[in-house]
């Protein structure tokens, strides 16, 4: 162990490369393969196809809590001079600016810098100071995983330009198991060679080869339950309500108090209070949201609600047509929705009109919530649609995006067919 004082930046920049030396003496596997279901291939028109074909930067969806997953792998650093640390730093700024108006997520897999393809502690310093404070204060927690001596080090170079408060969203995570505690792990974009140097070090931390990881049997769910059970299910348990009653409910409250509210759908709760919610439905307790003086608590939980469906709403069948979306004229992609939406089940169908209605409501008070149906699709589509396998590439984002944004402004069109012209549909009208 090397031992230091906390001196001159210069001196511990001398120390960083030290460790950073040390460490890629200990760790020889220097690629990067992000093959599979997660494989990250930009179309080239990408403005910054040269930076974004490394896969560097992921979006991953969401977390549990409605906070976009954004994540950073270092292993997918290409050589310094295959790489311009200029552009890297405007790809990232470009990704994070679609972002940083609702609470995210940032993930920094460190596994993989080396002296080859680490930019400089200048460069560093200086993109530091260029994210200004739109981007840092939604940004509820950065994950640093597999820190290691050279990661603190750096971080104690950066302590006089950082915030207090700022620093306290610093959270180290020393193996991937402990991310399941904080985030929805499946929705991350992890490369194989951070799987195989986090199993390399579960190994050297006992001694021998891994254990594989077990999950518990699931549990059957309760009678009253309403998170992580099927549309299905909830009929079934609640056949006198058209609409899920968490949805009506959020629904109904958002209506009457939301609905100028600025940023809507953007912002988190407390995680501790959409926990509390979520366990009184399920429990089937009467919840008030009147109680929490926060129109963000029902409308995280309405976000929650959707993500945690064992299907999406708009089901995994439908993915695919929506992947293809982008490829429809766009004088003919009012009548692909509608085509789409009609090969929904029956019920799906009827509860995706209730929230489209409820979302093409509040975009049509966007100069006062700012939530225009664009800006909602950005925080919805991923919470309707999502693939069987995997999680959603940066390059699905489109036209998932797309999809919905045309599903919420030309809300009459899609589905004013299926009404009597001036009435509302059944679904819009939900037994509470």
């Amino acid at each position: 162990m090397y031992h230091y004082r906390m001196s001159s930046a210069p001196d511990l920049e001398q120390l960083a490369e030290i460790e950073l030396q040390k460490e890629e003496e200990e760790d020889e596997d220097q690629s990067c393969v992000t093959d599979g279901p997660n494989s990250f291939s930009p179309d080239p028109s990408h403005p910054y196809y040269d930076v974004a074909r490394h896969g560097i930067i992921q979006v991953c969806g969401d977390d549990k809590f409605g906070r976009k997953l954004i994540v950073f792998s270092s292993c997918c650093l290409p050589p310094s001079h295959q790489l311009n640390h200029r552009r890297l730093l405007e790809y990232l700024k470009f990704t994070l600016d679609q972002y940083v108006e609702m609470d995210y997520i940032l993930v920094y897999f460190h596994h993989g810098l080396r002296s080859s393809n680490k930019p400089s502690v200048k460069w560093l310093r200086e993109a530091y100071a260029e994210f200004d404070r739109k981007y840092k204060k939604n940004m509820k927690t950065l994950f640093v995983v597999h820190p290691t001596n050279f990661i603190r080090i750096v971080w104690n170079i950066f302590k006089p330009l950082i915030s207090h408060k700022f620093g306290k969203k610093l959270t180290y995570v020393n193996y991937l198991t402990e991310l399941r505690e904080h985030l929805n792990y499946e929705q991350l974009i992890i490369p194989a060679d951070v799987l195989r140097h986090d199993e390399k070090l579960r190994a050297a931390q006992k001694g021998g080869p891994p254990p594989s990881v077990k999950s518990p049997p699931p549990r059957p769910p309760l009678p009253t339950q309403q998170f992580g059970v099927s549309l299905q299910y909830l009929r079934e348990k609640n056949p006198e309500a058209v609409i899920p009653p968490v949805m009506s409910q959020t629904v109904t409250y958002l209506k009457e108090k939301g609905l100028n509210t600025e940023g809507i759908f953007r912002r988190s709760a407390r995680v501790q209070i959409i926990k509390d919610v979520q366990k009184l439905y399920n429990l089937g307790k009467p919840v008030d949201f009147n109680n929490y003086d926060d129109v963000h608590v029902p409308a995280a939980i309405l976000k929650t609600f959707l993500r945690e469906l064992p299907e999406p709403l708009l089901t995994f069948t439908a993915y695919t047509h929506i992947q293809d979306f982008l490829s429809v004229e766009s004088s003919l992609r009012v009548s692909r929705c509608r085509q789409v939406m009609e090969s929904l089940p029956e019920h799906n169908l009827l509860v995706a009109e209730y929230l489209l209605g409820f979302l093409h409501t509040v975009s049509q008070q966007s100069l006062l919530n700012r939530m225009s149906s664009s800006n909602l699709a950005c925080v919805f589509g991923v919470n309707l649609v999502w693939p069987r396998h995997g999680s959603i590439s940066l390059s699905a984002l489109t036209p998932i995006n797309m999809f919905t944004e045309v599903l919420i402004e030309h809300f009459p069109t899609v589905f004013g067919s299926r009404c009597p012209p001036g009435s509302r549909c059944p679904p819009t009208r939900p037994t509470p």
